[in-house]
Formats: C-alpha cells, structure tokens, sequence
C-alpha cells in the first residue's frame, strides 16, 4: 500500500493537489482516464455533500462529468464502530479510455473501471451512540495499490499480468504439472486451475514478508491468520496445481526477486522463511491427508443424505485444525453440506465448557472417574498404571516454535457406566485406559489436554479426547467411540498443541504472577489457590484489602520485565529437605513429595541450592507440583509434575482483567497472556479514547436537556461496558472513577437545565393566572421530570394554588403532572384528579393526595382538559 498522511499539517486543498500532481505529471496518466468521486451527504446523519472536496477538484481542472458523488457506503471511511472518520475521495481509472465517458462505470464492479487511490478527510469521531462529532485537528490518509497502480502504468488490465506477479506465476508452472497461467476466471477457468495460480502466488508473497517481519505462523492472532493463509496455499499447490510437496518453499527465490530491493530484509531471511514453510507444510500435508480419509470414510458410510455428520466436521475442525471454510469447500465438492446447526450447537458446548473452567466438568461423570471396585480390580490384576512422562516430551525448534511428538500406546482397558470392559462400540461414550500418554490430565489446577487418537495403520478413523483424568495412577481419556474399540489396540496419540502452548504459557505466567506479587506486596504475601486454562489464569492470595491501581500497574510491570528479559525457565527435582532450606521460597501451604521439583526463572536449579544463594529473593523460585494427596510415597509412579515453557520471552505480555476478593484477606486475580493481553490493551485504549471523547464534550457548555441527557445515557452505557470488557483492570477502575465523576457531573447538569426551563415556564403561567385557585393548561416541555418541577414552582411560588399541566410530546403521547394545596385536603385529592383526567385520554395515573403524574394519547386531549376544570370545579 502507499499513501501519505497527514496530522493537522494540511487537509483537502493540499492532498487532492499532490495527488493530482503526482498521477497526471509524474506519472503522465492521461487525464481523461481519471474520475474522482466524493462524498454526496447522507440526511440522516445531518451531514451534507462534501462540496469543499468537489469544487478542490474543480479547480485542479478536473471536468464536472469526471467529477461525481457517492452515498455513505462508497464514500465515507470509519476504522469502526466507533472512532476517527470522515468523507473520502476516491480516485478511478478507466482502462479502455479513447475519448469516451465512463462516469457509469464508476463504483459499479465493472474490471474496467477501478479504483487506484484513496484519500481520507478525518474529521469526525463517531461516538458510542452513533453520534458523529468534529474532531479538533483534522487529518488526512490516503491509500493507493501498489498492484493496481503498476498495472496502470504497464498497460495492464490485471494485477497479475504484472512484473509483480509474472516471475513467480512462471515459477509455479515449472514446478506444477497444471498448463501455464491463462489469466482465467469464473466459469472460463475450468478446475480452478488459474485461481490457484493466483491464491499461491499472492499467499507466498505474504507468507515471505510476514516470517521476514517476524511473524511465524502460530496458533493466535496474526500468527494463526498467517498459518490459516499458508494451509490454504498449500492446499491449492497439492489439489489443483498437482504440486509435489515443496514446492511453496521453491518460490522464495523468485519472491526475493522480485520485492527485495524494497525489502532486503527478505534476501537475508530466505533460508529461513523456505525451512519455515517447508516445515509448516509437511504439518498441514499428513493432517490434511488424513482429514480427506476421514470425509471419504464418512461420506461412504452415510446413508442417503446430504447432510455431513456435525461431529465428524467438530473433530476436523478440533483436533486436526481444519478451517471450516476447508470443510465445506470439500464438502461441496462431494455435492453434500454440512448440518450447521448442529455443528453450532458443538461449539456453543464448548465455548460453555471452557468459560466454566473446571466447574464445567460433571463431578459425577462415569467414563473418567473410576469406582473403587474397578479401580481395585485393575491393581490386584496388575494392570500397571499409565506411564505419563511421554507428556514432557516437548522442544523449542530453530525458529522458537514448540513441538510436541505424538505418542504410540496399547488400550488396556475401557471404562463405562461405573464398570470396566474390553470391548466399546461405535456411538458409546467411554474412557480409555492406556498403558502409555502423552496427555496432560486435569490437576494440579490446570485444565487436561485435547487431542485426538487414531488407530495404528487405520488413518480414516479418528477418535477426539475431551477431556483426560487421573485415578489411582491409571490417566483416563474421554472419548467418543466412532468406531469399536477393544482392549489390546493400538494407537497413535496427538495433543491439541495450541490448547496445549496455551496452557504451558499460562502455567509459566501463573509463576512470574505469584513472585510479581511479592515483590509489588511484599514477602508476606502467599499463594492460596490457581486455576489455568487454555484461555486465562487464575490466581488466589492473600491480602489486607483490595489492590490498588499502581500496584497492579507495578505487578504487570514485574511480569514484563521478566518477559522482556526472556529468561531460561530451569527445572530440576531435589530433596524435599534441601528446598526447604531456600531463603525466600515462595511454596504454597501443603504436602509436598520427596523428592520435590523446583522451578527457577533465570538462575540453574543448582545455583539456588548454594547456602548463601539469594537468587529466590530475587526472581522467581518455587516449588511446583501441583495437587497431590497427603499419602504420597517417594515410589509411587502417580507424581503430579506441571507443563512450563522453556523461556520466559514465550509469554509475550500479560494483563491482569479482573481484581476482587473472595473473602475478607484473600483476592482473585483473573490474568491472560499472549494475543489475549494484547487484545485487551486495545480494548483498554478504545475505551480510553471514548471517556476522553465524553470528558470533553462535558467541559462543553451545552443548553439542550436533551443533548445533555444523551451525554448522560452514553456515560452510563459506557461505564457498563467498562464494567464487563475484558481490559487492564488498573485502567478499568481509572475509568470507572472518571466514569462515576462524569455521571454525576451529567445528573447534575441535567437538573439544572431542568430547573432552568421548569422557571421560565412556571413565570409565564404565574403572570397568566395571576394567584387563581386553580391552573390547568398545557405547556411544551421535554419530560415529565421538568413537567412535574414546572407544577412544584408554581404551587411553590402560589401556595393556595392547585395546579394539573399537560404537554403533548411528538410520540403522540401526552403527559400530565399535578399538585393539589395542602388547604384543599382531603376532599380534594391530586391521585384522583390525575386518574380521571388521564383515564379520558386512555392512559394510566399514580400518586398520593398531593402530587401525581400520569399519561396519555394525544386524541384525548382537548377532553381530558374539560375533565381536569370540571373535576377541579366539583370538589372546590
């Protein structure tokens, strides 16, 4: 993309000028191939046609049938729902030219007519409510394709006709066995063939900036767009194009070729971008190779329908990583779909399951919680327990990523409905014994792993595992059966690795948390409880009172610098007795095993244990084992050891969303890391930006009530949002007491205004009425808070009075407000008047013998008032 930008320098007169300069003389693009648009208005936003844009273009010598307006949705930029915005203007070129007038053309999809450069006039910000307000300083952004403005200069019709494009498109045929590139679409294309082309072509041109940029592909965020944008390619190369495998890899040399001289980072990083592919495809090949087997499976022994199992497509999805748009693309081409409402029902399940955390599990569940007699059954027959170590089997590639090797294991036993069994069929819920595993069960406070088990040998079947537990020493996996399984067969075993990183990296975060929080609170401060998930940490300690908001601010700050620092996570087991002699070991309060394992953040395990080290004073430094029962043995093959990163750099960042207490003395942190933190800065910095825009416009002199109580309303949503956004909790409870001053600021602001009007009113009808003993009327106010402080002035200011108003609003509706003298009680009452009054004009009224309010339509009116005087008249 190329553009320029401008903050407050300069605005339409200047960027439409450069632009023009640029295009017509630099360039030497003819003139009559140009069109420019601007923005036309749009009524209901009260914003009219960008006119100033318009006659700028005018006077550049841009003719006036080369000169159009556009609506809303052609014509005016926003980066969001809320936020800076304004009108655009857009610059067309028109391929075919020769003189004629293409103004039709233009914005209407036609290929020969299309749009080259954008240039954006910020000069609004769109509020919570919708409302557009004029931004102080105006600015300007403006965005051209570099693709499209090449294909202009080189007489082009498409981007990849191009020199951009043309060396890696040939690239691709010479290592494919598809025909050369035609520059095919639609229908002409048969087989998609030139399509491929082109995705592979534009992916690998991503896939190269992206890695050079340090940007792998990876499990979240942009690291997952990227992996998502790789797998695609990789599919199209070995379906469509009949590539062997590489061949993506191959392109990097032509891609170098091409961009390197506008990015040389690129020719430095070629190795490593070829051996990052190379390495992400041979992944996606064997999954998606094993994903076809399944849908083929599948597909055969379906009986006639045409819609596909939800669950199948739910393992696809989960367990191999399939995208969905991949499902249903290779759905399609079998002529069936997928039963989509099923497959939501799935997610919305699991979305439930992983926002309840460990209080989402049944306690109750009979697959995965053995009874005592099974359990005493499988040790008197010697069934040996479930060698677990596999699940540590993990390492830190050349390029930071983490692998984790599948894992080979022999069924041993199934358990179901409370009792032991060789032999599950298809459909049927069970857990699965296994002599062998790579699976993380539940416990120590940590979610178990997912995954997925297929028979050795038999790559079209696939079983997912929910959830994995242990009992006794045996780790049970909870499975759905798809097909029989037995005790004795074989299977090959694979963890969920972003379920399983997301983990590790929270497990490891839990511990820089726990030393962030001493150091910030001091050494006194203790551990009571933690919870990880995939998608957050918990953590529970002790405390004298809620935690400030410069001390979260310190602790997030700890945790960074350790991040920052991306210190070596060493892990080490010794004798209990020589941990305990650590000076300043944090430990949690219960039994430990002997011997014990020591996680130490920076410093080797070895150097902690010095009799005058210092190091648990200075980083993190803990015991962690997890939850284990008071009679643990030294040979008891059931230790509980936890999933931590190698490095602490693998965090990336941390915010800590939520801060409460439990109970008098402890408090709850609620954490997340990675892409989540980062996401919750931006949400932090959006909603920062929107109590700015509101502080501001409260230090505006405003007289309209109405514009006053919108300014009310938007601060209470705003602070409901605040509230529940997942953010910094030290800048939630910033805004929240920001929030809380602006809210009674507007209240008080209101009522004033109120007051204001509800005077002016009630002088008018004092001097009308003069001290009679009766006023009924109507009047023109905004509500029936100002209606009923009208009706409070007068009897105020005329204490014999009593007085009954009405005023008709633009609804329709018509409201009414009234108060009876103290010397006309009882025979008089103000809950009476009011019910007759507003019964005639077929509303509802409410209120005590003094004062009462009501309402009505409108239709009624001219009755009601009648009513009012002879009800008045009857009881005086």
């Amino acid at each position: 993309m190329l553009g320029n930008w401008s903050f407050g320098d300069y605005f339409k007169e200047e960027a439409c000028s450069m632009a023009w300069e640029l295009l017509t003389e630099v360039y030497e693009i003819p003139r009559d191939h140009l069109y420019v648009t601007y923005f036309g208005g749009d009524p209901s936003l009260g914003l009219s046609a960008d006119e100033e844009c318009r006659d700028v273009w005018l006077r550049l010598g841009v003719p006036a049938s080369h000169v159009l307006p556009f609506p809303l949705k052609d014509n005016f930029w926003e980066m969001g729902d809320t936020g800076p915005c304004g009108p655009c203007t857009e610059i067309h070129y028109d391929h075919v030219g020769g003189g004629r007038n293409a103004a039709a053309l233009v914005n209407q999809g036609s290929p020969d007519v299309v749009e080259i450069w954008n240039l954006v006039f910020m000069q609004y910000s769109r509020e919570v409510e919708g409302n557009l307000l004029p931004l102080p300083q105006h600015h300007v952004d403006t965005g051209m394709g570099l693709e499209r403005l090449v294909t202009v200069l080189q007489n082009k019709r498409s981007n990849y006709d191009t020199d951009l494009f043309t060396p890696i498109l040939d690239a691709i045929h010479k290592g494919c066995r598809a025909p050369r590139y035609q520059g095919l679409i639609g229908d002409a294309d048969f087989g998609r063939v030139n399509m491929a082309y082109r995705v592979v072509a534009d992916h690998v041109r991503t896939l190269c900036v992206c890695i050079t940029d340090g940007i792998y592909p990876g499990f979240s965020g942009a690291e997952l767009v990227l992996r998502r944008i790789l797998r695609r390619a990789v599919r199209f190369c070995s379906e469509i194009l009949q590539a062997p495998p590489g061949l993506l890899a191959s392109l990097v040399p032509t891609v170098v070729e091409v961009l390197g001289d506008a990015y040389p980072e690129l020719t430095r990083n070629a190795n490593q971008i070829k051996d990052i592919i190379n390495e992400n495809e041979a992944a996606f090949l064997s999954s998606l190779e094993r994903g076809r087997r399944i849908i083929e499976r599948t597909v055969q022994q379906m009986e006639p329908s045409t819609n596909f199992p939800a669950e199948v497509a739910w393992s696809l999805y989960g367990s191999l990583g399939f995208p969905l748009d991949l499902i249903d693309l290779m759905l399609e081409e079998k002529g069936i779909s997928l039963d989509s409402t099923a497959f939501n029902e799935l997610a919305l399940e699991d979305a439930k399951r992983k926002a309840g955390g460990a209080q989402a599990e049944q306690p109750g569940n009979t697959n995965t919680h053995l009874d005592v007699h099974s359990l005493a059954w499988l040790q008197s027959s010697n069934v040996p327990a479930t060698d677990d170590s596999p699940k540590y089997a993990y390492t830190v590639g050349q390029h930071g990523q983490y692998e984790f090797s599948p894992c080979q294991a022999t069924v041993l036993m199934l358990y179901r409905d409370q009792s032991l069994h060789k032999e599950v069929g298809a459909g049927q819920r069970c857990g699965v014994i296994l002599d062998r595993t790579n699976f993380y069960a539940e416990q120590g406070g940590q979610d178990s792993d997912q995954g997925y088990m297929i028979p050795l040998g038999q790559q079209d079947v696939l079983f997912p595992v929910e959830s994995v537990h242990l009992c006794g020493g045996y780790v049970i996996h909870e499975v759905t059966a798809v097909e029989t399984l037995r005790a004795g067969d074989q299977l090959q075993l694979f963890v969920d690795e972003a379920q399983r990183l997301a983990c590790m990296t929270n497990h490891t975060a839990t511990h820089l948390l726990n030393f962030a929080l001493r150091r910030v609170l001091g050494d006194s401060t203790e551990q009571r409880g933690s919870h990880v998930t995939a998608e957050r940490l918990r953590f529970d300690f002790d405390t004298k009172g809620h935690v400030t908001v410069e001390q979260l601010q310190q602790v997030e700050q700890v945790v960074q610098d350790l991040i920052q620092k991306n210190e070596v996570v060493h892990m080490a087991e010794v004798p209990l007795t020589l941990a305990r002699r650590v000076q300043g070991l944090r430990a949690v309060d219960e039994g430990y095993p002997d011997p014990v394992r020591i996680v130490s953040l920076g410093v080797p395990v070895e150097n902690v244990l010095t009799c005058d080290s210092k190091a648990a004073v200075q980083t993190s430094v803990e015991l962690c084992c997890g939850t284990l029962k008071p009679t643990w043995k030294p040979q008891s093959t059931s230790r509980v050891w936890e999933r931590h990163l190698l490095q602490t750099g693998s965090v990336e960042d941390l915010a800590i969303i939520s801060e409460r207490q439990l109970v008098k003395g402890i408090s709850r942190l609620i954490a997340v890391t990675g892409g989540r933190a980062k996401e919750a800065r931006e949400v932090g910095q959006c909603l920062a930006m929107e109590v700015d825009s509101v502080s501001l416009r409260m230090k505006q002199r405003i007289t309209s009530i109405p514009k006053m109580q919108d300014l009310s309303k938007e601060v209470g949503q705003l602070t409901k949002v605040v509230a529940s956004a997942a953010m910094p909790q030290w800048q939630r409870k910033e805004l929240q007491t920001i929030l809380k001053v602006l809210q009674r600021t507007a209240n008080t602001a209101v009522k004033k205004l109120e007051l204001q009007q509800a005077e002016k009113v009630a002088q008018i009808l004092l001097a009308k009425y003069c001290n009679q003993p009766v006023i009924i009327d109507t009047v023109p106010v905004d509500s029936l808070s100002i209606l009923m402080k009208v009706v409070n002035k007068l009897c105020d200011k005329s204490p014999g009075t009593s007085v009954l108003l009405l005023s008709p609003q633009a609804s329709g509706e018509v409201l009414c407000a009234c108060q009876v003298s103290k010397n006309c009680l009882p025979v008089f009452s103000a809950a009476d008047w009011a019910v007759a009054v507003c019964t005639k004009m077929e509303g509802k009224a409410g209120g005590s013998p003094i004062v009462a309010k009501g309402s009505g339509n409108a239709k009624g009116m001219q009755g009601a008032l009648t009513t009012a005087l002879e009800f008045a008249q009857s009881k005086l």
